[in-house]
């Protein structure tokens, strides 16, 4: 539940208050980022997604009605922002990417750099497997180490929704990286 405090920056900020709009941004800037960061995987695209998102919420503050709301409609503009940017992206073929890894000098102590390398890559591709609103719910609980009533709250879903989430988008990255993880034991 938002206090009484929270509610009058929120409604402040959707009738223009310019300040009271710069504490909000202060206050969800990080989990913003992680919502952006969750879907596009790259610190670059996820930091302009937010500046986008944050121009736009300004531009259509107004919109909102009820200002309990606001949080939960600024990380919706995040992540259709970064849906955005994700879809405009060129798409990489497997054979490019295949060039890239032949043409890239091994590095010293080749076996921890490629372990560590490889299963870094397979876990952004797990991540990027799993549908949008599952890596942001995973990105605020784990990266973000956000209780479940504050993601609930920003993400707009009920306890047991983000439970369900949570434990799907969990046994699908485990799923996925059981290979690599395997050839580590």
């Amino acid at each position: 539940m938002m206090d009484a405090n929270e509610r009058e920056i929120y409604r402040a900020a959707i009738h223009g208050d310019r300040d009271a709009f710069e504490m909000i941004i202060r206050t969800h800037s990080r989990t913003l980022f992680a919502i952006a960061y969750g879907i596009l995987q790259n610190r670059e695209e996820a930091e302009d997604a937010v500046q986008d998102a944050l121009v736009k919420a300004w531009k259509s503050r107004w919109r909102v009605r009820n200002p309990e709301k606001f949080p939960a409609w600024l990380c919706m503009i995040a992540r259709h922002r970064a849906r955005d940017v994700f879809r405009k992206r060129p798409r990489v073929s497997q054979t490019d990417l295949e060039g890239v890894a032949a043409a890239t000098p091994t590095i010293y102590a080749p076996d921890v750099a490629n372990t560590s390398a490889s299963l870094d890559r397979q876990l952004h591709s797990a991540l990027a497997e799993l549908p949008d609103l599952h890596r942001s719910a995973l990105m605020l609980r784990y990266f973000e180490e956000m209780d479940y009533a504050s993601i609930e709250k920003l993400l707009g879903i009920s306890n047991g929704a983000l439970r369900g989430i949570l434990g799907r988008a969990l046994a699908s990255l485990r799923k996925q990286l059981r290979p690599a993880l395997a050839s580590l034991e």
